[in-house]
């Protein structure tokens, strides 16, 4: 008898349900693309499943239940969601550990300057981007700015399609010959990334008469003035929504989809699975892109103290108590992998890399090379996976990023093992990783999102 083929996740779960997934990420992440804009928009979906914070199960001393939800952030840049398993906690949990801070350009302290009747903001890229890769395109400024009198404006400008947008500008070709020559890494200067603002002076000014009329727009839309953009947060990052990709709109492409195309499905999957055995766990953090460090990233303790104050809300908490559920925690570190793109071929392996439409990646080790800086999931909890990724059909795939010497990168995931977790690296292949527009395929997608609703069910 001929072996039954095994079918695609298109055929197993059908162009529906992949497309209606789809539809709703799309629509998330055209909205949402800081990791403050993360987390406002998780807490207000948390407030309409009447979730509690964990301020109000403190103060009420609200006694939590299985299938309770409970969040706390940090900051406003980090966040973690907790819902009630029908097990003790102590019996350990389930963990979806994913990243929502993304590659970027950040404002510095003292971005507005005037040079030759143009307006700029001087940046400070964030992350590993090739620099080359964010010019010449239209960009929007998302972020917060502070004020001395403790109030904070929102700013979001560029998406609305009747909002202007910005860019950094580059050399025109007939006069690039001697930049052309350069390497990769040097054609664009980091100190060069500079984002133009305007070109209009203010009637009236003498001098720096141009920068002084995107004062005047500052000061007339958010009643700010210069001395606030040095408490502010304003990232910029490319303009507009996520879109189909591809002929047959099997794809996604939108910016900042490392990490956030695992974070959202790590949240639906907390949200959705409503009766988990397991208490279930949702940690989005910041600063991965940048070592996880602060009081946002996952070397901060927010985790732990979050954790903590849950235990101490379901009256089991100690210190011991703690340190020994946390050794019973098994985790999921959502982060993505590289999809193969057989226009590179060279620095991949192709029986160890991921594949677009497969499936979510399980990565037993990332880090560099000799497996610097690898978490290295041990093999009992791999098996352990593989069983509950069969039990419920899903469809997956182990990687390596890239070939042994070709070079590497990191998760958050080695800084939970520290914690004595069980840790595997598991999500999303993606092509043009930290590019403004990185590409996913819709089958991927959603079903990384059933896998981690079967991983915390």
């Amino acid at each position: 008898m001929a072996k039954e083929e095994k079918k695609t996740i298109w055929e197993k779960r059908g162009l529906e349900a992949i497309n209606a997934f789809a539809d709703e990420y799309k629509a998330y992440m055209s909205v949402h693309k800081t990791e403050r804009e993360n987390v406002q928009g998780m807490e207000e979906g948390l407030k309409q499943a009447g979730a509690y914070t964990l301020d109000e199960v403190k103060e009420k001393k609200i006694s939590l239940k299985p299938g309770d939800l409970v969040y706390d952030d940090m900051m406003k840049k980090s966040l973690m969601i907790v819902r009630i398993g029908r097990k003790p906690i102590t019996d350990g949990a389930r963990l979806l550990g994913a990243h929502i801070d993304s590659p970027r350009l950040d404002l510095k302290q003292h971005p507005l300057y005037e040079d030759t009747d143009m307006a700029f903001f001087d940046t400070h890229y964030y992350g590993g981007i090739k620099k080359y890769q964010w010019v010449t395109l239209p960009m929007a400024l998302h972020g917060v700015i502070a004020k001395k009198d403790g109030t904070v404006v929102n700013v979001c400008v560029g998406e609305d399609p009747s909002d202007p947008v910005f860019g950094v500008s580059d050399l025109l070709i007939h006069l690039a010959s001697r930049q052309m020559s350069k390497k990769a890494s040097e054609v664009i200067e980091g100190e060069n990334l500079n984002i133009l603002v305007g070109s209009r002076p203010l009637e009236g000014e003498d001098k720096d008469a141009v920068k002084a009329g995107i004062l005047a727009l500052l000061k007339e839309k958010y009643d700010v003035t210069e001395d606030d953009l040095v408490s502010a947060e304003i990232e910029v990052v490319p303009a507009g929504a996520a879109r189909d990709y591809g002929l047959d709109r099997s794809m996604v492409m939108c910016y900042g989809q490392d990490d956030k195309v695992c974070a959202y499905p790590s949240y639906r999957a907390i949200m959705d699975e409503k009766d988990p055995e397991y208490t279930s766990i949702c940690l989005l953090t910041d600063k991965e892109e940048i070592g996880s460090v602060g009081a946002t990233g996952m070397h901060s303790r927010f985790f732990e103290n979050t954790l903590a104050e849950v235990m101490n809300a379901l009256g089991v908490y100690s210190e011991l108590e703690l340190r020994r559920t946390l050794t019973k925690i098994r985790v999921l570190s959502s982060d993505v992998s590289a999809g193969f793109d057989p226009t590179y071929p060279d620095v991949m392996d192709k029986n160890n890399c991921a594949y677009l439409g497969r499936g979510p990646v399980f990565n037993k080790y990332t880090g560099s090379r000799g497996k610097s800086g690898s978490n290295d999931a041990n093999a009992e909890y791999i098996a352990f996976l593989r069983g509950i990724m069969d039990k419920e059909d899903i469809s997956c795939q182990t990687a390596e990023l890239g070939k042994v010497d070709a070079g590497g990168g990191g998760t958050i995931a080695y800084i939970l093992a520290n914690l004595g977790m069980q840790v595997i690296d598991f999500g999303v292949p993606v092509l043009n990783m930290h590019a403004p527009w990185e590409i996913t395929s819709k089958a991927d997608i959603y079903e990384t999102y059933l896998a981690y609703r079967a991983f915390v069910k």
